[in-house]
């Protein structure tokens, strides 16, 4: 049955492109926001960033990734979807976005193991292309590498990127990262109280007005004192496939109790869990909300 879904899409794409434009159009938005956030995200492969678990390409088959996002988004509680123009646009056609809060991606140029990394240019959508789209919102990555000068003009073009955004009354959701180079020159996350306190504190200070800015963050040790560090909303992000899927929801549980986190973000640790149910994967996180 998907099969013949993802059949159309392609054939779609390549005959009727227009046909995009008009599903945008006529998706029926969210009536109201939800109190709590349950997104789904799928922005990693334009990053080059494919692997989940074991599998170093999981996420290069497309038509497998939009059945399990479809799988997903489909199950109650879930409230939408962050991802690039590409996945967007084919869960447009695929008519999986009625009613759901849509992000879009915004900076994805620091391909994953790339000399340039830190210089996450913008690549994807625009504040303008995430407003004429009728998109909710928009999602950037902001690594702060202190050695790398590149890391000024990521944070310039975040500043811009949540500015535009503000001008058009649309959420700008800030992933911030304080990011490094280890012996072998690849970036890693310093995932320390001391650095997500010290990166939130850079990310909250971003653009003309924080009145729309929202924040993207990892469960780490001590989160009653790193949410402490901004007053602004803050959801929760799932990060890698982890090998013990209850430490992580219980992780979740704990900092969803923060009264700034007001939801989850989490895209591989739900499409491909160990077990390869999706949709008990998303139930379980669903419930912790």
């Amino acid at each position: 049955m998907f099969a013949e879904r993802l059949a159309e899409v392609i054939e779609t794409r390549a005959t009727r492109p227009g046909a995009i434009a008009r599903a945008a159009a006529n998706r029926r938005r969210p009536t109201a926001p939800p109190e709590r956030l349950m997104i789904i995200a799928a922005d990693h492969p334009a990053r080059g960033a494919l692997r989940a678990g074991e599998d170093p390409l999981a996420m290069g088959d497309r038509g497998d990734l939009l059945e399990r996002m479809c799988a997903a988004l489909a199950r109650p509680g879930v409230d939408g979807v962050l991802g690039t123009p590409d996945v967007i646009e084919d869960l447009l056609l695929l008519g999986a976005l009625d009613g759901k809060v849509v992000l879009g991606s915004m900076n994805r140029g620091g391909l994953a193991g790339a000399a340039f990394e830190i210089d996450d240019r913008f690549t994807g959508y625009t504040p303008a292309a995430i407003a004429a789209s009728g998109l909710d919102g928009g999602k950037m990555l902001l690594r702060v590498d202190l050695d790398d000068p590149a890391t000024a003009r990521t944070l310039e073009s975040c500043a811009h990127a949540v500015t535009g955004l503000a001008e058009h009354g649309l959420m700008a959701m800030v992933e911030p990262f304080l990011s490094t180079r280890g012996s072998g020159g690849r970036v890693r996350n310093v995932l320390t109280p001391e650095a997500m306190i010290q990166v939130m504190s850079i990310a909250s200070g971003l653009g003309a007005t924080s009145a729309h800015t929202w924040l993207k963050v990892p469960v780490v040790d001590r989160m009653e004192e790193v949410m402490a560090a901004s007053t602004l909303p803050a959801v929760l992000l799932g990060g890698e496939v982890p090998a013990d899927p209850d430490a992580a929801l219980a992780g979740w549980a704990k900092a969803l109790a923060l009264p700034s986190v007001r939801g989850l973000v989490v895209g591989r640790t739900l499409l491909y869990p160990p077990d390869g149910d999706v949709a008990a994967a998303v139930d379980a996180a669903v419930g912790l909300l």
